[in-house]
């Protein structure tokens, strides 16, 4: 078997589609801003999830020491900054497939004012971030009864 040096491909078709920002613009998308404004060399991949009374915020951050990541949350906009570092690099070796992805990442996402930002709480545990952001009770739903008269 013939293993084949590694190459970056900064041609490839897909990585250049979802870098353009075409998702950026969803609802809920999870940047608000393109990815080279904010800097970041990749980001990682998560979940956002609404709940009658919260909503729930899991991200994949293996290999991410809890001192290297950063939640903000203003204006209705949550911010999770962080960075994976790198490797040391041995010179008596040569990388032939490198897929993990190092550097700074920033994620954004737009959950609007009707939450209760005092509230909210950040769990990291092997390697997941999980974010509960609760809503405020003007946004939670309410059941109104209905007289008969």
């Amino acid at each position: 078997m013939k293993i084949v040096p590694y190459q970056n491909r900064s041609n490839d078709v897909i990585k250049k589609f979802l870098d353009d920002g075409f998702f950026f613009n969803l609802p809920f998308s999870s940047l608000t801003e393109t990815q080279s404004s904010l800097g970041g060399d990749w980001y990682p991949a998560l979940d956002l999830l609404e709940e009658k009374n919260q909503y729930v915020l899991k991200a994949d951050l293996p290999g991410i020491k809890k001192e290297d990541i950063k939640i903000s949350f203003e204006h209705g906009v949550l911010r999770i900054d962080g960075e994976r570092k790198s490797e040391a690099e041995h010179k008596d070796r040569q990388a032939h497939r490198i897929e993990r992805s190092y550097g700074r990442f920033v994620r954004v996402i737009n959950l609007g004012t009707d939450v209760d930002q005092n509230k909210i709480k950040a769990n990291y545990k092997d390697g997941i971030l999980e974010i509960s952001v609760p809503k405020s009770e003007a946004a939670q739903p309410k059941s109104i009864d209905i007289q008969v008269g």
